[in-house]
This record gives structure tokens, C-alpha cells and sequence, in this order.
């Protein structure tokens, strides 16, 4: 009784202490809380990061991830499916993934493959359609729980998910896999998921309706078919469809009417890859920000203007220059995001 009565004298001094301490101090509690935390936002637009541009460091876990997250001093992120599910617990391939997409790349481009290369692209291919099954089934009795610890872990560190980007919306993916994607989202707390638009109107209905049971919005990324009216038919179909702009590949694709673009389909713009590419005359290169043809600085200022709250957000695919890394990389396209809302 003698602790209980001195614990609760000791609190009521403290809570009159704070209640009459100066302005400053009386939000101690939340900067100590805030204290060595990123915060990429910048008067007022949130500058995010997709996971994808840490693809060539060597480690790509789920807390890896998130120290390079840190490193790089961004507080929100559009993550990549596999940190989130390796996490969870899905089966790990056992063949070499990166030899597929190699070999089918080749025959994809009419190169021709040698007997033994044939051969082995279609022993990949066969294992790669049973670990495919393999994922359906996991996917079907993943535990929420697991995501719900990953996106803690992060938010914990000062790092919000705004989209999550599984390889499980496409057409051969089933509704429940579908499903399970945007729950998982929804369990990271992610507002949207992201994917490759499939440049199929069965598909994008087939996600909008999908999204509006699981009251989950669908962003649909573009390369160079984007075009001004690229998202119509999505945006047609379902409330929950919505876009995930690529600036940087809409100016490589030759158009010049991107802040019109924005203007006019910012309210379902749920994200925007930020990147600096040039356009089809230099040589459509992706290059260090400052030194492309995007609009980089129009486009951020117009959103700190305009007071436009989709994330922009930077996604690395210049090269690397030499002595550099990724997180270096992602650092310098956050300070020029920086000087540019300065």
C-alpha cells in the first residue's frame, strides 16, 4: 500500500509538472517517441520509397529492408511483395528464378537457345508452375497475423506502408489469391495495392469489384503505353481502381502534358513513381534526378501547392554509379526532393 501511494503522489506531481510546464515541453512525450525516426515528409507532400529500388543489395529481409528504409531517411514506403511474405512464412523457391526470367527473356526476344539451354528452360518452367501452386495453397491459409507483426515491426521504426505490391493479382492468380493480397495489405496497413496495368478490361473490372469487397483501392502502374487516357476504363469500372503513375516513363513515352495529367486525376492518383528519364529525342535514358527530362521539381511543387496527398514516390532505376549504393542513391533523390520543396 505504502508503493501504491507513493507511485500515485509521484504520478500526480508528474502529470502537474507537465500540465504546467512550458508549451515546448509539454509535447516532450511525443518528440522523445519521434526521436531518431525518419520523417520524409516535406512541406506537406509525402515523399515515399518503393522497396524495389533496394533490389541489388545483397541482403533483401524483411529487417534488411527496413534498415535501408531508414538509412535512406524515408518514413513511408510502397513495399514489394517478398521482404512481407518471406516473413510470413512462404515457401521459398528451390530453383533459380532469375534463370527463367533470363532464358525466357531471350527466347522472348527471338534469340536463339541452344538444346541444352531448351532443355533447361523447360525443367524451370515446369518447377516453376508447382512452386506457383505451392504459393496458391500457402496463400490460401496465410496467417494476418504475420503481416500485422511486419507492418508493426516497421511502423514502430518510424516507417508507414501506403501500398504493397505482391505478384498475386494477376490473371491467373485465383479471387482468393487476389483476396489474400489486399487482406495482407490491409494487415501492413497499406491504403492500396500496386501492379503492372494487365492492358485487360476483364481483369481491371475483375480487381475494381474485387477491391470494393475487400474495401482495398487498386493503383495500375504504366511504362510507355501510358498515355493520357491510359486508366480510363479502370477509373469507369470501379471506385477502388485507381492509378499508380509513372511520371518518369510518361515522359520517356514522348508526352509532354504530364502536369495536365495530374491535375486532372489527382484525386485517383493513388501513388506516383518519381523518376527522371529522358524523353524520346535525348534517348528516353533513366538518369540521376536533375539530369533527365521529367518535371521533377513542377511536379513536387504543384503538390505542395495544390496540397495534393498521394505519396510521391522515388523509385531507383538509374545506374549505379561506381563506389555508390542504393541507399546512397535513394539519400541524393531525397535531398533533391527536398531542395525542391524547400
Amino acid at each position: 500500500m505504502k508503493n501504491r501511494r507513493e507511485f500515485l503522489q509521484k504520478s500526480a506531481l508528474g502529470l502537474a509538472g507537465v500540465l504546467t510546464a512550458p508549451t515546448w515541453l509539454q509535447g516532450a512525450p511525443a518528440l522523445i517517441k519521434s526521436l531518431g525516426k525518419p520523417n520524409s515528409r516535406i512541406k506537406g507532400v509525402q515523399i515515399g520509397c518503393i522497396t524495389y529500388s533496394f533490389r541489388s543489395m545483397a541482403d533483401q529481409s524483411a529487417e534488411a529492408t527496413l534498415q535501408y528504409v531508414l538509412d535512406s531517411g524515408i518514413s513511408s514506403i510502397e513495399l514489394m511483395g517478398d521482404p512481407a511474405e518471406s516473413f510470413a512464412g512462404m515457401p521459398t523457391p528451390t530453383f533459380n528464378r532469375s534463370r527463367v526470367f533470363q532464358l525466357g527473356g531471350k527466347q522472348r526476344r527471338g534469340e536463339a537457345l541452344s538444346e541444352d539451354e531448351k532443355k533447361e528452360l523447360t525443367d524451370l518452367q515446369a518447377q516453376s508452375a508447382d512452386y506457383t501452386k505451392t504459393v496458391a495453397a500457402w496463400r490460401a491459409g496465410a496467417d494476418m497475423k504475420k503481416f500485422e507483426q511486419f507492418g508493426k515491426m516497421y511502423k514502430d521504426a518510424g516507417v508507414s506502408i501506403y501500398a504493397f505490391k505482391p505478384n498475386a493479382f494477376g490473371a491467373n492468380n485465383s479471387d482468393l489469391e487476389v483476396a489474400y493480397g489486399m487482406r495482407a495489405a490491409k494487415a501492413l496497413g497499406a491504403s492500396h495495392v500496386t501492379l503492372e496495368h494487365p492492358s485487360n478490361d476483364a481483369q481491371t473490372m475483375r480487381l475494381g469489384k474485387i477491391g470494393e469487397k475487400e474495401q482495398m483501392a487498386v493503383g495500375y502502374h504504366g511504362h510507355e503505353q501510358e498515355t493520357f487516357t491510359f486508366w480510363d476504363t479502370a477509373l469507369e469500372q470501379s471506385s477502388k481502381n485507381g492509378l499508380n503513375l509513372d511520371a518518369g516513363h510518361y515522359i520517356a513515352a514522348g508526352h509532354t502534358d504530364l502536369i495536365p495529367l495530374i491535375e486532372k486525376h489527382h484525386a485517383r492518383i493513388l501513388s506516383m513513381h518519381t523518376k527522371d528519364r529522358k524523353t524520346p529525342t535525348n534517348g528516353k535514358a533513366n538518369v540521376a534526378w536533375g539530369t533527365g527530362d521529367t518535371p521533377i521539381v513542377e511536379m513536387l511543387q504543384l503538390m505542395r501547392k495544390k496540397k495534393y496527398e498521394f505519396p510521391a514516390t522515388i523509385e531507383l532505376e538509374y545506374q549505379i554509379p561506381q563506389g555508390s549504393d542504393a541507399v546512397k542513391e535513394v539519400q541524393k533523390c531525397l535531398e533533391y526532393a527536398r531542395k525542391a520543396l524547400g
